[in-house]
């Protein structure tokens, strides 16, 4: 293969994630990449992601091109794609993590704390609006959709007094100068796989991208993705998780909380990564079965 044509959103942050992967490919390789911008249904809707289908949509098309050998490769934000196996395809690589964090882009220099009651918080994010309904039940939560750019145009231009975003996001769109508080991932844990990227082959092409791939980063981003999958949750459901690998051990701490921020359940696990056979899902299976046998099929809609 002469040109390894790479799949993507056309959105500016999608293709800018895209080009750091060709660029990638590009020096550890020595191949020449080209990048093929590919419309989404997420991309051309302005309704809410809980009406058009949840983060799935913006991943559907791209393995849609993908198996139809539009492409060789696609780029996905890691925490958009669903937990579910796509018959033909693979995750051949998840690159080193970046920042997994949210952070609060607000008027004023404001934080989550000095936001005024009945302050207007924009996301699209049913996780993220229960976090801020349970942190700070006297702010307005505002449903939003869009690019980065036009999120943050609704704070400069007044329609909100803030929003919430992806630290991740920000950087690689070149917009971290926008952010005004950094949210502590102790008390904000974010969505399985925030600030990774998959990137995703048909079957047997692994071998073109598998340079890129970072251990533990994918140890880490399995972990907090399979408590999503065990617990039957969609990836646009109210559980924040985050998995660290420190001295031999994994660490995973998940929380779901209820739609309304009235409540939360929370589970903590760690075990040796040396110890079993699949560390991530091991992790991720306790995890579950604890957050399962305290109720959280009552907030996710998963199966008892």
């Amino acid at each position: 293969m002469t040109v390894i044509r790479i799949g993507t959103r056309g959105s500016t942050l999608a293709m800018a994630q895209t080009t750091t992967v060709a660029c990638q490919l590009e020096s550890k390789t020595g191949v020449e990449t080209e990048i093929i911008p590919i419309s989404t249904q997420g991309d051309r809707s302005t309704e809410s992601l809980s009406t058009i289908g949840g983060q799935g949509v913006f991943a559907n098309a791209l393995r849609e091109a993908l198996l139809a050998g539009e492409c060789d490769v696609v780029v996905h934000s890691l925490k958009d794609l669903p937990t579910a196996n796509v018959p033909g395809l693979t995750i051949a690589a998840v690159p080193k993590r970046a920042d997994e964090r949210d952070v609060l882009c607000a008027r004023d220099e404001l934080t989550l704390d000095t936001l005024p009651a009945g302050a207007r918080v924009g996301t699209g994010s049913p996780r993220r609006q229960a976090q801020l309904r349970s942190r700070r039940p006297d702010l307005e939560v505002v449903d939003i959709r869009g690019n980065i750019d036009s999120r943050l145009d609704k704070v400069t231009n007044g329609e909100l007094d803030a929003v919430i975003l992806a630290a991740a996001g920000l950087a690689r769109a070149g917009r971290a100068a926008a952010i005004t508080e950094y949210l502590g991932i102790s008390g904000w844990p974010t969505a399985p796989g925030q600030g990774a990227l998959a990137i995703e082959v048909r079957d047997g092409d692994e071998k073109l991208v598998k340079v890129l791939d970072h251990k533990p980063s994918r140890t880490k981003t399995e972990a907090e993705r399979y408590v999503l999958a065990l617990l039957d949750a969609g990836c646009s459901a109210p559980l924040g998780a985050h998995a660290v690998i420190d001295d031999g051990l994994l660490f995973l701490d998940a929380r779901v909380y209820a739609l309304d921020g009235s409540r939360y359940l929370t589970s903590s696990h760690a075990l040796y990564v040396n110890d079993v056979e699949d560390p991530a899902r091991e992790a991720a299976q306790r995890v579950a079965d604890e957050l399962l046998s305290q109720g959280a099929g009552d907030l996710t809609g998963a199966r008892a």
